[in-house]
């Protein structure tokens, strides 16, 4: 019977990564979901697709994009849909900060370090976490982790696609994941914000609103994703006997440690002066009127909070590594 359910699971797991393998780009699964929204808003007003309004209670009728007029109607709004979509601010803000973390190296020293320190029997737990931690970085963990999954499995002697996919698992599985605040948040709280707006149009939605669910499913995925790694894909691909040269793992440099340090500093001390500001009844960043916090201009400014966090560290780091100069 065991060895029944074996078989099955192979060919379960077999057909998936066929179906995952015929799969198009990305950017061409975009393209064709546009389409689709198209071909959507052409049936709906063929039907005569109806909705009521829950606000108003005015009728809500749908405009067909690939009539004359919703062809026009694309072609002279494209830039103003993108200058007015509600995130696009939120995440230009936080951007920047996470751009100068990124660009500086300190996503890539802090990865580094995660994953080289850990111990042998927590390698792939280390790789998982830091993957869905990259994603504070956007495309970090793909240029730098996936690669170094792989190096690090093979210097240790362990099949190095098995470490290829921890690290995936990690960056891809948990991209919505995280301990920190991102500029995903930023996005979604954008996008919730607008929608709760057709209801009532004084709703403003946090960036942090998502936080516990991020930071809980922070460790959810690192342990299925390194359970699954290990008792079902290392198992699957056996033993590794390329003959591939044992690719060196660069450490960090003297400099780069020096800069960690700093950043760490610098993070405190933009913690240290936000929590000043926040935590004593009178702080300036409370609600001026009842002391509050939940309508505080804390709150309402977060990606401000969002922008120093990344942005101090990563100029710190950038100058002392002599990444930014």
């Amino acid at each position: 019977m065991t060895s029944f359910f074996s078989r099955l699971f192979k060919r379960a797991l077999d057909g998936i990564e066929r179906v995952g393998n015929k799969l198009p780009h990305p950017a061409t699964l975009f393209a064709l979901l546009a389409l689709l929204v198209a071909l959507i808003s052409w049936l709906a007003e063929m039907i005569s697709v109806r909705a009521i309004h829950p606000a108003d209670q005015s009728v809500i009728t749908v405009n067909n994009l690939l009539s004359p007029d919703g062809l026009r109607w694309m072609y002279t709004h494209i830039m103003s849909n993108f200058v007015k979509f509600p995130p696009l601010g939120y995440a230009l803000t936080a951007m920047i900060g996470i751009g100068v973390a990124e660009g500086s190296g300190l996503f890539s020293g802090m990865i580094r370090t995660l994953v080289l320190h850990a111990p042998t029997r927590l390698i792939t737990g280390s790789i998982v976490l830091a993957g869905v931690l990259s994603s504070i970085g956007e495309g970090v963990g793909y240029v730098i982790l996936i690669p170094l999954g792989a190096m690090i499995y093979h210097a240790i002697g362990r099949h190095p696609m098995a470490g290829l996919a921890a690290a995936f698992c990690g960056v891809s599985g948990g991209f919505g994941a995280n301990i920190l605040i991102g500029a995903n948040d930023t996005i979604l709280a954008g996008l919730s914000e607008t929608a709760a707006q057709i209801l009532d149009a004084s709703q403003k939605v946090n960036p942090t609103v998502n936080y516990y669910f991020m930071f809980v499913s922070t460790f959810m995925i690192t342990l299925i994703g390194t359970w699954v790694t290990e008792k079902i894909v290392e198992p699957r691909l056996g033993t590794y006997s390329g003959d591939a040269e044992k690719a060196a793992v660069n450490q960090l440099t003297r400099q780069e440690k020096k800069g960690l340090i700093g950043a760490l500093i610098g993070l405190l001390c933009v913690i240290a002066v936000l929590a000043l500001a926040v935590i004593p009844q009178g702080g300036i960043l409370r609600n001026p009127e009842n002391h509050g916090m939940l309508d505080s201009p804390f709150f309402g400014g977060i990606i401000v909070g969002i922008l120093l966090f990344f942005l101090v560290p990563g100029l710190i780091y950038g100058l002392i590594v002599g990444t930014i100069k």
